[in-house]
C-alpha cells in the first residue's frame, strides 16, 4: 500500500535567468518585455525535472511517504531523463506511461528579477489510469487538455472511492478554465482543495466578464467548502495563505486561519505552490491539524524559492522540523 499516488502531468523545466530586459505596465498588469529579434544574453542555464506532480511526488518522498505517480512521458531524451529523475528520488514509477515516438512535455522558464514568465509545450497523450493499488492519499493537480476529454477525472472519482483515499484537489490552468464546478463529485470526494487567490475568484465567480475582485478572503473560502471540499487552502503570495476547516476532521466546529509566509532569500519563485501543496499534504499524513500543517507548506515554499528549480529546495523531514523549530513564532492566526 501506498502513502501516496500523485496523478497529473510532468515536464522538463529548463531555466533562463536573464536581467536584459524590463518591465511594462500593461492595463494593471506587468509585462515582460524583450527586445524583438535580439539575441538574449543567458547568465545562468538549469535543466531540472519540473511539473505539479513530479514536484509533489519528489517532495513527498523527501518528507517520509511511500509516494508513486502516475503521468505521461515520450520515449525522447526529456521522457528519459524524467524516469531517471524520479527513480533516483526513490519515487514509485511503475505506474507511468511511456508512449511511443512523441515527444515529452517540456517548460522554457525565464527568471527575471525573481519572477519567471513560463513558455510550456504539451503533448496530448492519452490518459487511462492503470490498476493502481490502495493508498491512503491521492494528490491530483494540473493535467493536458487531453485528459479532460479522456475524462481521467471520471476516473480518479472511481478509484478515489473505491479505495477510501483522501484526495487532495490543486486544479491547474486547464481546469479552472474548463469550470472546476463542472467536477460535483470530484469536489465532494475532496479532503482539501488548494487554490490561490485569483484562482479562488475565477472558480466562484460565475460571470467571466465581470470578476469579483477583492472579496472578503472567508467568503471566499466559505464559497470553496460549499462546493464540497472539508478543508479549503487559498494562498495569497506575500500576503500568506488562508485555512478552512469545515469541522468534519475532529476539529470543534468551523475554523478559518491566516499564516503569514516564512522569511526567505528569494532566487526563483518556480515551484513554490506545489512545495506549498505537498508540505500541507505530508503534514496532514504526520497526523498534524489544518493550521499546523500550513506551516509546513510555508515552511517548504520558503526553502524552494531560495534555489533554482523547483525541487531543489525540497525539505527533507528532519530539516522540516529544524525550519518549523527556528520560526515557532509564525503560527496560524484564526479568523474570527
Amino acid at each position: 500500500m501506498f502513502d501516496l499516488i500523485s496523478i497529473g502531468d510532468g515536464a522538463v523545466d529548463l531555466f533562463f535567468q536573464i536581467s536584459d530586459a524590463h518591465l511594462e505596465l500593461d492595463q494593471g498588469a506587468e509585462e515582460l518585455c524583450l527586445r524583438f529579434g535580439d539575441k538574449i544574453p543567458v547568465e545562468q542555464f538549469h535543466q531540472s525535472l519540473g511539473g505539479n506532480n513530479p514536484n509533489n511526488a519528489v517532495g513527498a518522498v523527501r518528507l517520509g511517504l511511500k509516494t508513486a505517480i502516475y503521468l505521461n512521458v515520450g520515449t525522447d531524451l526529456m521522457g528519459k531523463f524524467t524516469l531517471e529523475k524520479l527513480k533516483e528520488e526513490k519515487v514509485d514509477t511503475r505506474y507511468v506511461s511511456i508512449n511511443e515516438n512523441v515527444n515529452s512535455n517540456v517548460s522554457a522558464l525565464i527568471s527575471f528579477q525573481g519572477e519567471r514568465t513560463i513558455l510550456t509545450y504539451r503533448q496530448a497523450f492519452k490518459y487511462q489510469l492503470p490498476d493502481l493499488e490502495k493508498t491512503r492519499w491521492v494528490y491530483l493537480a494540473s493535467m493536458g487538455k487531453s485528459a479532460l476529454e479522456d475524462n481521467l477525472v471520471k476516473q480518479v472519482e472511481n478509484y478515489v472511492e473505491r479505495v477510501g483515499a483522501s484526495l487532495i484537489y490543486n486544479p491547474g490552468p486547464y481546469e479552472l478554465s474548463y469550470g472546476v464546478k463542472k467536477f460535483p463529485k470530484l469536489l465532494s470526494l475532496c479532503k482539501l482543495l488548494i487554490l490561490n487567490k485569483e484562482e479562488a475568484e475565477e472558480v466562484l465567480d460565475e460571470n467571466k466578464e465581470s470578476r469579483i475582485k477583492n472579496q472578503g478572503i472567508k467568503k471566499l473560502l466559505s464559497g470553496l467548502a460549499e462546493l464540497g471540499p472539508k478543508m479549503v487552502i487559498i494562498t495569497d503570495g506575500k500576503e500568506g495563505s488562508y485555512g478552512f476547516d469545515s469541522g468534519q476532521n475532529g476539529v470543534d466546529g468551523e475554523k478559518f486561519w491566516q499564516l503569514d509566509i516564512f522569511p526567505a532569500h528569494l532566487v526563483d519563485m518556480t515551484g513554490a505552490g506545489d512545495a506549498f501543496a505537498t508540505g500541507v499534504l505530508a503534514g496532514l499524513f504526520h497526523g498534524k491539524n489544518l493550521e499546523e500543517a500550513m506551516r509546513w507548506g510555508s515552511a517548504n515554499g520558503a526553502s524552494v524559492v531560495e534555489e533554482i528549480g523547483c525541487q531543489k529546495g525540497l525539505l527533507i523531514y528532519d530539516l522540516m522540523q529544524k525550519k518549523l523549530i527556528e520560526h515557532a513564532k509564525i503560527i496560524a492566526k484564526e479568523l474570527k
